[in-house]
């Protein structure tokens, strides 16, 4: 009898599930069990409810559709119960996250992806190796929603691969404001309706709905105390680039004092994030990487570091105008550390830590 938890998918048919279904495969301590998606798919196998009516079969992953999935039937969303499972992974939109997710939270975890929940005041917004200790809120999410499970979204895919690399400066230096410009994937934006191929080659759109006030409002609650903000002033200008996969980040950080770009370096490179989360089986070997070629890092080359979960870091140098200013650019794996991949390592941490599973660590 296998000793894996259970998981329930909702979400399933649709890029960001996909992204579920492979990192989920072949898991040590995690298996999927359910899938759920819109009511047109349900009744029907995972690789018939995937099928377009031209005939395109709408995988859209490199990786080839496990067997065993394929084969899986789908139900509609609301029909998903607790029966038989131990957790639900959500890859719905915020307005459907609204309305499934508290009804599945009654009985079960629900670790998210989706934005609906993520600036309630009793719900953690969690980057493992950066805030672990904020899964306290959820006891009181708990008892507050009378639940017998809770939600627990993962931070938007921009935000945290700028709160990963502010996090050592915050614990060496101190931070104080922050300054930074995306250059973000198409693939952040999903595939329906995503971006229009005559939108994006050949250019740059200079905004994404939504996305700086989720950059600003997400890093300041990461990097703050349990329920408590920090003080840190954000500024962000978000654009979408004609890059596959992989966000570019240029961060501006004015420091609480000073620090040589050695220091700064030497911080991001020793950071080995919260205790609880160095063993656990998504954890890359190194949260960050810092490179010292002047031209990285670059999405193409840099993006799948450590299996898509470390941010890479690069051109780190003095800046003239922030006071006790440094200044650097990111890549981070938008659909791996930032989707899919980030919310199975969430619920890995929920796991040692007992909240998932009943065996705390």
């Amino acid at each position: 009898m296998s000793t894996k938890l259970r998981c329930g998918l909702i979400g399933a048919t649709g890029l960001a599930g996909q992204q579920f279904i492979s990192a989920l495969q072949n898991h040590p301590t995690l298996e999927l069990s359910a899938l759920a998606a819109s009511p047109r798919s349900a009744g029907k196998s995972y690789a018939d409810a995937l099928k377009a009516p031209n005939g395109m079969m709408g995988w859209f992953l490199t990786e080839t559709l496990p067997a065993e999935i394929a084969r899986m039937k789908v139900v509609a969303g609301s029909e998903l119960t607790a029966t038989g499972l131990d957790l639900i992974f959500s890859a719905v939109e915020a307005d459907v996250a609204r309305e499934l997710e508290p009804k599945l939270a009654k009985d079960l975890p629900v670790i998210s992806a989706a934005s609906a929940f993520r600036y309630d005041d009793d719900v953690p917004l969690i980057i493992p190796p950066v805030n672990a200790s904020h899964s306290e809120l959820l006891r009181g999410q708990q008892k507050a929603r009378n639940t017998k499970g809770f939600i627990a979204p993962i931070p938007n895919c921009t935000t945290t691969g700028l709160a990963v690399t502010l996090a050592p400066l915050e614990d060496a230096f101190g931070v104080q404001a922050v300054l930074m410009t995306s250059m973000q994937a198409v693939s952040g934006a999903g595939r329906s309706p995503g971006v229009a191929a005559l939108d994006i080659i050949d250019n740059v759109v200079p905004h994404i709905s939504k996305e700086e006030h989720k950059v600003e409002v997400e890093t300041k609650k990461i990097l703050g105390a349990a329920g408590k903000p920090h003080d840190v002033r954000v500024s962000s200008t978000c654009t979408r680039v004609a890059v596959l996969e992989g966000h570019t980040e240029a961060a501006y950080v004015s420091l609480k004092k000073k620090a040589s770009v050695q220091d700064v370096a030497a911080a991001m490179r020793e950071w080995k994030g919260h205790a609880q989360t160095r063993d656990l089986p998504s954890a890359p070997p190194r949260w960050i990487e810092v490179l010292e070629d002047p031209f990285r890092p670059q999405p193409r080359l840099d993006r799948d570091t450590h299996g898509g979960m470390a941010t890479s870091v690069g051109r780190i140098r003095e800046d003239s105008v922030l006071e006790h200013g440094v200044k650097y650019v990111l890549v981070s794996h938008n659909t791996k550390m930032g989707a899919a991949k980030g919310a199975v390592l969430l619920a890995e941490l929920l796991m040692v830590q007992g909240f998932i599973g009943g065996r705390p660590g």
